[in-house]
């Protein structure tokens, strides 16, 4: 009677998410760690921002007459947006970052919408880390 008791007390077992139960057979299994993971999606986010940012830049810049209408074409084209995104994604993806610094990506992300302000706030990722 006992026994039956006790083995009654653990409940239901469930498998995690991370079993291979739950997983699809074939499926890749993400061996990045939480830092890295959160690195890796605010550095996602940030990519066709900080793209979108250099077309406003272009685009003042045109309008300022700085560069003429065939250099905007070619510097804000379709192809050179996204290959100027992956390759900001790509670099961002491999840096190194503290903790600190990931946390400057996501704030930076969540509380600045225009550009002007994102990169300033960006320009925090170089500050040094307070002594302990």
């Amino acid at each position: 009677m006992i026994a039956a008791g006790l083995a009654g007390c653990g409940g239901p077992q469930r498998a995690t998410e991370d079993a291979p139960a739950n997983r699809a057979p074939g499926a890749a299994v993400d061996t990045r760690t939480p830092i890295e993971q959160r690195r890796d999606t605010a550095c996602e986010r940030l990519g066709p921002k900080i793209t979108a940012c250099a077309v406003a830049d272009a685009r003042a810049d045109l309008a300022a007459g700085k560069v003429d209408q065939r250099q905007f074409a070619r510097d804000t084209a379709p192809e050179v947006q996204q290959r100027n995104t992956e390759e900001f994604e790509r670099r961002c993806k491999t840096a190194q970052y503290s903790s600190r610094q990931i946390r400057v990506l996501e704030v930076c992300l969540r509380e600045e919408a225009a550009c002007a302000p994102l990169l300033d706030c960006l320009g925090h990722l170089s500050d040094r880390e307070p002594n302990k």
